[in-house]
């Protein structure tokens, strides 16, 4: 094919020159969008909605048919509408604005999609029963046979799914998933010593090889167990003389077929006995799968994949209790920001091109997976600016150091100054570039669909209305509200591949609310109570700091608090209390956490 591409660029250069102008302009037009299309409501949530049950699997899980993918931003979105329909109702009703409901008669089938589809895909071959952590999608429909390669984008915004189950549903299979996602990215894809998310882990070996590393024969099996756990994990993961691998019909991919009380029914032990046996053999399998070749880890850090696994880690870490995950995933923020994050000069300078400089600048990649490559500075895009700026407004909430949040702030000033389309709204995923070699690749474009890390204009947006609760800057809200209006018009017919822009949206229409718990100086266990309070409902609108009482004093907050929060008298009483805010309105303090869970579910 490349001979005969050479070839005609040689000998009808003419054609192929037009051909490409034509697919360049394809491209730029397709994804130009310029101008505000619509209004910002939530009919591109109901769409969205809509959209994932026409192609929900009911009897496997998950949308369409195979292959299969997971998709995460719109199982987020379908998670928070649920949770919100059947608890806590954050939404507000501005001039202009409509609102969107989502309780009606649909909700236990809505419930029925999420855990589905995340019980299926956990239980499926697409998910390492061994180690943990997803494969990147499935071949077949039932999610049994994986396509083997693992990213660290997909499993950071599956483990994001998974905490959000958790809090949604309270059923402690999905904390287990989430857990073991962290484990084998801890294992995998983490660089220890120095912090930092690595990109990938190969499927294969090699050519000849497909899965070979991660499936079993039942010769394989039985080799490292003892006969009763080989029989139960046979029954357990579906472990025959045939399996699943066209390329050797004897290789088995693992998938849980069986529960335990049929297995214990079957093998007539009790249930705990079958768990032990079950648990012995994991344990012996994955040591045994550990002395094979070991498909290529690609140790290369991206800054905008590795600021959704510091998304991720810090979520997980809040509302599991995690705080080895929380202390990695402040040090991988904290390399990202001290080696691929250059700081602005001077902010008076003036001109377009001064102006663009007198910010920040983040570069695309940290480090690469070659130790000897020669480094590169490889300016960022779009992408690696809105994914940290949330990074670091997560990492401040997790820490209520407000240097992150001063960092969040720079970046997104950055991102705007480099990738805002003050003309038409909406951010360009790429800064302008000279060299006309590039063609269609130096084409700008304004992402919208998920594919499959979330898209850059809504991630933007989402940054910029949290910014605006923070900083009371009504500029993040206006660029925020142009960038949703640019694509409002068309987002509707883009379906769930469009989820992280009804994310966005979710976010604009919902009532913020920023629950600021005080830990008193001799009342340690009451703050921790009202924090976990605080943490336990998920909503997209909703925060939570904690913030010792002489960081309060001190205005150790952002702007848009400390107009209240510094003010209150109780903080001299050496109490703990919660106090929820609203932009710089905030209520009464509440002292029980029990208190604090009931004017949650009021507001």
């Amino acid at each position: 094919m490349l001979l005969s591409i050479a070839n005609a660029y040689k000998e009808k250069n003419g054609d192929v020159v037009e051909q490409a102008q034509m697919v360049e302009s394809a491209i730029a037009q397709s994804e130009s969008f310029a101008g505000k299309s619509g209004r910002i409501t939530g009919n591109v949530i109901t769409a969205i909605r809509e959209s994932a049950f026409k192609m929900f699997d009911a009897q496997h899980g998950g949308f369409g048919q195979a292959p299969k993918f997971p998709h995460p931003s719109a199982l987020d979105l379908l998670i928070e509408t649920w949770a919100r329909s059947s608890g806590a109702s954050l939404r507000r009703e501005d001039e202009g604005v409509r609102p969107y409901t989502s309780r009606d008669d649909g909700d236990s089938s809505l419930r029925n999609l999420i855990v589905t589809t995340l019980e299926h895909m956990a239980n499926g071959g697409v998910y390492d029963q061994l180690a943990g952590g997803f494969h990147r999608y499935s071949v077949d429909e039932s999610w049994v046979v994986p396509h083997f390669e693992k990213m660290c984008y997909d499993n950071s915004e599956l483990l994001k799914n998974y905490v959000h189950a958790y809090q949604a549903t309270g059923e402690e299979f999905f904390a287990d998933v989430a857990h073991d996602i962290i484990r084998w990215m801890d294992e995998w894809l983490s660089d220890r010593e120095r912090g930092g998310f690595y990109a990938s882990q190969d499927a294969d070996i090699n050519m000849d090889d497909d899965g070979d590393y991660f499936t079993w024969t039942l010769d394989e099996a039985r080799a490292v167990l003892t006969e009763e756990e080989a029989q139960a994990a046979a029954f357990r993961y579906d472990i025959n003389e045939i399996g699943e691998m066209h390329h050797n019909p004897a290789k088995n991919v693992l998938y849980v077929r069986t529960s335990v009380e049929e297995i214990s029914k079957r093998m007539k032990l009790t249930p705990q006995r079958v768990e032990e046996l079950l648990a012995s053999a994991k344990k012996k399998m994955y040591a045994a799968r550990l002395q094979r070749p070991t498909p290529y880890v690609d140790k290369t850090v991206y800054v905008g994949w590795n600021s959704l696994c510091v998304s991720a880690y810090l979520e997980a870490a809040r509302v599991l209790k995690l705080d080895g995950a929380r202390r990695f995933a402040l040090r991988s923020l904290d390399r990202a920001l001290s080696e691929a994050y250059r700081a602005g000069s001077d902010r008076n300078s003036g001109g377009d091109a001064a102006a663009t400089s007198a910010h920040g600048t983040l570069m695309h990649v940290v480090s690469y997976s070659d130790p000897k490559a020669e480094h590169r500075e490889v300016p960022g895009m779009l992408e690696d600016y809105a994914f940290t700026a949330l990074a670091c407004l997560d990492a401040y909430e997790s820490t209520s150091d407000l240097t992150y949040f001063k960092f969040g702030r720079d970046i997104a000033d950055a991102m705007i100054a480099r990738f805002y389309d003050a003309t038409s709204g909406g951010f360009f995923d790429s800064e302008p570039v000279s060299d006309k070699q590039l063609g269609v690749l130096g084409t700008r474009r304004k992402p919208l669909q998920d594919s499959p890390t979330p898209a850059g204009n809504p991630m933007a947006a989402i940054a910029l209305i949290r910014l605006h609760h923070y900083a009371g800057d009504a500029s993040y809200r206006d660029k925020a509200e142009d960038t949703l209006e640019t694509f409002a018009g068309v987002a509707e017919q883009f379906g769930i591949f469009a989820a992280t822009y009804g994310i966005a949206v979710a976010h604009w229409l919902e009532n913020s609310v920023q629950v600021v718990v005080i830990a008193g100086e001799a009342e340690g266990d009451a703050a921790d109570e009202l924090y976990a309070a605080a943490v336990a409902p998920f909503a997209f609108g909703k925060t939570a700091l904690r913030l010792a009482t002489s960081q309060a004093v001190a205005q150790n907050i952002p702007p848009a608090l400390r107009e209240t929060i510094p003010n209150l008298p109780q903080l001299r009483s050496g109490r703990s209390f919660a106090v929820l805010c609203s932009g710089s309105t905030c209520q009464p303090p509440i002292f029980e956490a029990a208190e604090l869970e009931r004017a949650l579910s009021r507001t």
